[in-house]
Formats: C-alpha cells, structure tokens, sequence
C-alpha cells in the first residue's frame, strides 16, 4: 500500500531553535496512526508544517502523491487533509447548525444540510443544533470541530489532543466515533498524550523526540521500547 501522507528530511528551525529536524514518517490510506512524544519533541510543529500554517525551513511534504510543501492551509484543506486543533475554538456566537455552515463545500443547499444534520446525528450533537457553540462542554466542542472537518470529506483527518479538557464519560463516545470514521475510509493521525487513548485507537505509533522519529510499530512494541523510555524518562 502507498503512503497516502509522506514527509522527507522535514525540518522547521525558529531562530536557533530546531522543531523538527530532518522527519521522515509516512501514513497509509485508510490507517488510524498515533503520533506521541514529551512535550517539545515536535508533534503539533509537525501538523502545522504539513497543513500549511508554517512553512518547512527544509524537506518535503507528499500527499496522495502530490508535492504540497508550503502550500496555503486551504489549499492544503481542498486536496483532502483536515486538522482540528488541541484547543477547539468554534465560533462560539454562533449555533452549532451555524457553525456547520462555514465550510465550502463543493455542493449544493439541499445537499449541504442533510450531510450537517448527518454528521450532527452520526456525532451525537443533533440534540444542540441550535445552542450556542460556547455553551458546549469541551467534549463536545471537540467533536463540533470533528463534525466541521468532515463537512469537507477528507481523506486524512489530523487530530490533535482529541482527549484533552474532555469528560472520560464522553472520552470512550469520541473513541468510538474516530474508529467510525476510519472504518469508513479516512485515514487519521491523532497526537495524544493519554495512553490508554492510544493503546485503545492506534493500529500503529509513531513516537517523536527532539523533532526526529525515534521509532515506530504497535502500542505494544513501542512501549517496550527503550527508546522510547529514554525519550520519555531521559534514560532514567
């Protein structure tokens, strides 16, 4: 199978500091990956550079076998990658009906509000369509910014922190629909720093440290890794 998302020697300095240094890590279609690593080892960096809101110091960013380095982040979003964010920030004056509006998708009114009502039913959000998207829980603003992305039927999803700032109640809801929509075809890389998240979603881990891949494989064979310990506990 062809890598549906590849980065080559990627790297990203900001003044003398080094992101990402340099990282070569690839995703499959249709794969659900993990992206872990201490904090400051490169991971959000590492989304920014391939959705366009920086551009790489270095290297090279392929996409369903297309170059798209240092495109604009809309660019990015029409050749089919989404990306939600560690804080979600929907547009909190608005409904969540309205917030599903903002995208552009390429189809017509009738169309466009029975895939909203769709994905708001199919995400548990069709009982809040017409709240106010800053009376959500955290949870639900997390899967609010997930409903939005897939306005856009992308092809790879880049989740970051899905877990953070949500209720463990609503935590095993979001499991349950990121597994949905990967079984559905999109393949989805998802930063997480809660492992038992990861254990429970991710086929394959890549683990990152000092912006470079330290390795990769199952949940099981990274965490018996000792680099990856060393990575995590500076070799203690």
């Amino acid at each position: 199978m062809s890598a549906l998302l590849a980065t080559d020697g990627l790297t990203k300095t900001f003044g003398g500091i080094v992101a990402v240094d340099g990282l070569d890590i690839a995703v499959d279609e249709s794969e659900l990956v993990g992206l872990i690593g201490p904090n400051g080892s490169g991971k959000t960096t590492t989304l920014n550079l391939v959705t366009g809101f920086h551009a790489p110091t270095g290297g090279a960013v392929l996409f369903d076998g297309d170059d798209v380095t240092g495109m604009k982040p809309y660019q990015v979003s029409k050749r089919g990658i989404g990306r939600t964010f560690q804080i979600s920030k929907p547009f909190g004056r608005m409904t969540v009906f309205e917030n599903m509006l903002v995208p552009n998708v390429p189809y017509g009114p009738k169309e466009r509000e029975e895939r909203i009502w769709k994905l708001l039913e199919e995400l548990h959000l069709d009982h809040v369509a017409e709240h106010r998207a800053d009376a959500l829980s955290g949870g639900q603003k997390k899967l609010l910014e997930l409903a939005r992305v897939l306005m856009l039927e992308p092809k790879l999803v880049l989740l970051d922190e899905p877990a953070a700032g949500v209720n463990p109640a609503l935590m095993d809801e979001i499991i349950a629909d990121i597994k949905q929509i990967n079984e559905r075809g999109t393949a989805i890389l998802v930063i997480e720093h809660d492992m038992s998240v990861i254990s429970e979603l991710c086929e394959r881990v890549i683990v990152m440290n000092a912006g470079r891949q330290v390795t990769t494989g199952t949940f099981e064979e990274i965490r018996n890794d000792e680099r990856v310990r060393e990575a995590y506990l500076g070799g203690a």
